[in-house]
């Protein structure tokens, strides 16, 4: 950290009385975010810094706010500094699903609290904040080509042709529509263990802790409940999954399960594209080389997605340009 982010994040301290408090690293992940945690004789409290111009606080703090206000255990904005990046935040707690999960508690229990969050979420008419965009053609686009941008070149894969790029666009722009055969609501998007914790004291779905959505759109309600089934860093039983898309399609009776079977296949092939990109760029830019330790698995539920009849045409097209020697990250 550069000595002049450190003053930014000393005079916001201050500006709001924390400046005295003890301070730790509590974490960080794949984007430019830091998390901190600071206690004095007050209950413990939570730094985010996000550095501009990579990193922008506002998307997260209109959404925490209107979920906030939905009744969603979200942690409350305690103090704001757009400009350089810096919130404080609520202190949820250290049970994220991830560490309970690593010591062994009830995977179904948490897993059903998370779907029925979802189907809360979902079920509430206004559920779409305010000013919250459409996850639209263009950036959906964008995602699924971080697979020739980033993940091909990372290969060493010789570069696609003019043709073969368009046939690929082509493919999911015809495609990408058939996901709204699903109502649309609004996506939190990472919605997976490492973003999701059991907040003490708290019950219903108030006790489940949702920490990541900055980068919320609108759109197909099955995109976040397939970002927490089909986990890019863990392996989820079949019959838990399962009984999970079952938990939540009984919440929605007039939900065709074709329909719903649709949307998932095509919104996890294009997440899985994205994430495979996401995790090649993290590499090759960032030298974050441990993501590729996933790599096996996304592909892994491709080829599930690839079964849906409706991905046929991106199947033929991956297996021509893609060859299984290619879905072999680098050691």
């Amino acid at each position: 950290m550069s000595a002049h982010r450190e003053d930014l994040i000393q005079a916001f301290l201050k500006k709001h009385g924390w400046d005295k408090a003890r301070r730790g690293r509590l974490a960080g992940d794949a984007s430019f975010r830091k998390y901190d945690w600071l206690k004095d004789h007050r209950p413990r409290v939570v730094l985010m810094d996000a550095p501009p111009p990579q990193e922008d606080v506002r998307p997260f703090v209109r959404i925490a706010k209107h979920l906030h206000g939905l009744d969603f255990s979200v942690p409350e904005i305690l103090a704001e500094d757009h400009d350089s990046g810096l919130l404080l935040l609520e202190d949820l707690g250290d049970d994220t699903y991830t560490r309970l999960l690593a010591k062994g508690h009830d995977e179904r229990a948490l897993y059903e609290l998370a779907t029925s969050a979802l189907i809360a979420l979902h079920q509430k008419p206004d559920a779409i904040a305010p000013g919250v965009i459409a996850y639209d053609m263009p950036r959906l686009l964008e995602e699924v080509g971080r697979l020739h941008t980033w993940y091909l070149p990372m290969m060493g894969a010789p570069q696609l042709s003019a043709d073969a790029l368009a046939e690929y666009e082509a493919i999911w722009r015809k495609i990408l529509p058939l996901a709204w055969k699903a109502p649309t609501s609004l996506i939190l998007f990472d919605y997976h263990v490492d973003n999701l914790l059991l907040v003490p004291g708290r019950s219903g779905i108030k006790a489940c802790g949702i920490l990541d959505f900055q980068d919320a759109v609108s759109g197909p309600v099955t995109y976040d409940l397939m970002s927490l089934l089909e986990d890019a860093r863990r392996d989820i039983d079949a019959k838990l999954v399962a009984d999970m898309k079952q938990l939540y399609l009984t919440a929605f009776p007039r939900l065709a399960l074709e329909d719903f079977q649709t949307s998932w296949a095509i919104m996890a092939a294009q997440r899985h594209m994205r994430v495979i990109g996401t995790f090649a760029r993290l590499k090759v830019r960032d030298s974050k080389p441990h993501y590729l330790v996933h790599m096996p698995r996304l592909w892994r539920y491709m080829d599930t997605c690839l079964a849906h009849p409706a991905l046929s045409d991106l199947k033929i097209w991956l297996d021509k340009h893609v060859s299984p020697s290619l879905r072999v990250p680098p050691q």
